[in-house]
């Protein structure tokens, strides 16, 4: 039996590629789905490992990462709730490409590779809805690349700042249009992120610190101005 709470169940609704979903393949989905919890840093599945549920993120985030053969971790990404994941290996076969360890308090929606089978089976609209899903996933990767090779520094972090400040901001100070980023973010993992070093990163922080664009805090980074914030990478035409 599928329990959430009433602010999982919202989380999961509100993603717009899974509320795009008929109600009668939403229903089969959930129906079909386990939920599972982890603790902060818990393992959820290491590169290599078989492909064997498809996943969404119901609470907290999910860190996914890589290793080095030395042992060195490298930060790729961050899935905040609503994200569905995990599916694309599991249909090739290889394994999977990345680790991923939750971040946080988290928990997960699951559902096991003959559900997913079985459901496509049922919903001819699910391998349109699979192909939108991986549609987007590549845009945002192109993207990336591009922003890596086009743009700057700064730019690129102030992006990042930016969509995690929408994906995990809560409120902050008394005038209320301060936004706290509310996920555990050391500097060497933002520096991963965004594909610099920490001591750059660090340079480019305290001069947005100095313009009041943004403030450090010893538990992360509050956005003082968000509108500011979002010119250092669309700077108007």
């Amino acid at each position: 039996m599928l329990i959430l709470s009433k602010q999982e169940r919202q989380a999961i609704d509100a993603d717009p590629w899974f509320a795009s979903l008929s109600g009668s393949l939403r229903h089969d989905i959930l129906r079909r789905a386990k939920v599972r919890h982890y603790a902060d840093r818990d393992f959820i599945y290491s590169r290599g490992a078989p492909a064997e549920n498809w996943n969404a993120v119901a609470r907290g985030a999910v860190r996914i990462g890589s290793s080095s053969p030395e042992g060195r971790q490298a930060t790729l990404r961050y899935l905040e709730p609503g994200v569905w994941f995990g599916e694309v290996e599991m249909f090739d076969l290889k394994g999977r490409p990345y680790d991923a360890s939750a971040h946080g308090p988290t928990t997960l929606l699951s559902v096991s590779r003959g559900d997913v089978h079985a459901i496509l089976a049922d919903h001819t609209e699910f391998y349109a809805a699979l192909l939108r899903l991986n549609s987007q996933r590549t845009r945002q990767l192109y993207r990336l690349v591009e922003d890596q090779v086009t743009k700057p520094l700064r730019a690129r972090l102030a992006r990042q700042l930016s969509q995690l400040a929408h994906c995990y901001g809560k409120p902050a100070g008394e005038a209320g249009n301060e936004v706290r980023i509310d996920l555990r973010l050391p500097q060497e993992e933002l520096a991963h992120l965004i594909g610099c070093s920490r001591q750059r990163v660090n340079g480019e922080l305290k001069l947005m610190e100095r313009d009041e664009t943004i403030r450090i805090e010893s538990c992360g980074v509050v956005v003082r101005n968000g509108r500011a914030l979002r010119q250092m990478y669309e700077p108007a035409g």
